[in-house]
This record gives C-alpha cells, sequence and structure tokens, in this order.
C-alpha cells in the first residue's frame, strides 16, 4: 500500500473536523470568535461521542501482515531533539533513559528501558494516518500503556493521561494527552521497536506511544514522562496537546 495514499478513515476524520482547522489565515478572526469557537468544540465533542457509541471501548484497529508493511516508515514531526542531553543519551544507547509515571497514583513509577522491556509485550502491525495527508504501515513492540498504569494505581480522581517529551518545538517540548478510554485500549502501547528492530531516532527513539485508533499528532515521541490527572486546564493552555493549543488542531483525533 502507497503510503501517500489519503485512507479513507482519515478522509472522515478529516470531515468531521476540517471546521477546526486554521487552514486560510483569512478564516482566523471567524475562527476566534467565541460563539465560532464554541460551536467548534461542539462538532469535536460529538465527534467523539458518536464514534464511542458506534464502536466498542475495545474495538480494535485493523490489524495487517508482515507483506503489508510499507517500504520505509516515513518520520512525523521532530527527527532529532535537539540538545546535548539527548545526543548524550543517544550516544548510549539509552542505557540510562528512563520514562517516570506520576501525579494520580499511588505508586509512581521511575522504569529504564530495560524494565519495560521486561515487561509483558504486545506486537501489532497497524496503519499511522498523519494529518498531513500521508499513510504507512509498521510494525510496532511495546508494553501496553495499561500495564504501566496498573503498576502505578490510578486514583479516583484520575481522568487522562499527559504525555511528556524529549523533542523541544519552538517555545516548548511536546506533550500530548489522552482519556481512560484510550489509555487502557489493548492497542495503546509504548514501543521501542519497529518493524523487528529497535526503533530509529526519527520515529522516536527510544520510546514512542502508539495510540492507534487516533491521528499521528496523538502518538507522541521520545516519552520521558506520563502524568495521570484529573483535568487538563493546567496542561500548557488547556487544550491537552501542544498543536491543539497552537493551531486548533482537534484534541480527540479518532479514526
Amino acid at each position: 500500500m502507497s503510503e501517500f495514499i489519503l485512507p479513507r478513515r482519515q478522509l472522515i476524520a478529516r470531515a468531521a473536523g476540517f471546521a477546526a482547522l486554521p487552514l486560510l489565515s483569512g478564516c482566523d478572526a471567524i475562527n476566534d470568535a467565541p460563539v465560532v469557537r464554541k460551536i467548534l468544540s461542539m462538532g469535536e465533542v460529538m465527534h467523539q461521542h458518536s464514534q464511542r457509541a458506534l464502536t466498542d471501548r475495545n474495538a480494535l484497529a485493523r490489524e495487517f501482515t508482515r507483506a503489508d508493511l510499507s517500504p520505509t516508515f516515513r518520520p512525523n514531526g521532530t527527527r532529532l531533539p535537539e540538545g546535548a542531553a539527548y545526543a548524550a543519551h543517544a550516544a548510549r544507547g539509552f542505557a540510562d533513559w528512563r520514562v517516570t509515571v506520576s501525579e494520580l497514583v499511588n505508586t509512581p513509577l521511575s522504569l529504564s528501558l530495560a524494565d519495560i522491556r521486561a515487561m509483558p509485550q504486545r506486537t501489532q502491525i497497524t496503519r499511522h494516518d498523519c494529518v498531513e495527508g500521508w499513510s504507512a504501515i509498521g510494525e510496532w513492540t511495546g508494553v501496553q500503556l495499561s500495564h504501566l498504569l496498573a503498576a502505578a494505581g490510578l486514583r479516583d480522581r484520575a481522568r487522562f493521561i499527559v504525555f511528556r517529551c524529549a523533542d523541544r518545538i519552538g517555545d516548548a517540548n511536546y506533550y500530548e494527552s489522552c482519556d481512560l478510554v484510550d489509555a487502557l485500549h489493548p492497542q495503546t502501547i509504548l514501543a521501542w521497536a519497529l518493524n523487528g528492530q529497535v526503533l530509529p531516532i526519527a520515529n522516536g527513539a527510544p520510546l514512542r506511544l502508539r495510540i492507534e485508533r487516533q491521528l499521528g499528532y496523538k502518538h507522541a515521541k521520545y516519552l520521558t514522562g506520563i502524568e495521570v490527572v484529573a483535568s487538563l486546564d493546567s496542561i500548557g493552555s488547556g487544550k491537552g496537546g501542544y498543536w491543539e493549543d497552537r493551531v486548533d488542531y482537534e484534541w480527540y483525533a479518532g479514526i
């Protein structure tokens, strides 16, 4: 399958969220109007609720065979995080890299890659759909996020999961989030391998999120921290993600 064919399910997702993207600068003033913003926000909520109502919460995104793998898996977003700290980690093969699980948990965690690889692993061959209009099929191996959250123990007020990343874009490090439905989904994994090989730096080494029922910008790369929170109001500008806060990408990018 070509990497550059826009899949039907992405076209549907884009149609649902098209008005919320600032594609034309002349529309910015209209999009910024409070009444318009409220209407667009309602559309996103309807998209989320309708998808959740029509599909089982644990319904799997389509999985493929190795014969379907794309010849190359095009990177999305950052290709190489800047800074001496990341370069030093890469030079040591990320042996000292750690991922924390914190905030509304009973047992905060600080895990090495060895810790993560020692947990039960899941391998899945899925299609990555980018908001830029391309797609690629890859085989991902990693630990289910639900395993980490179970080990940490969620507190009663837990509602959302925030992902912190090492790559800095402009004025801030990248961040994303999802609710517990997607966090606990069986295909939501922290991947350390792509196509049977250690994850390349351009694709998010040493660890990236795979949240298979959402568009590519939700698949945070270069993971350093996982925060369990009750609200997204204090995360960035309150919309739940780096691009959501800056260019009005939809927070719920379900496909």
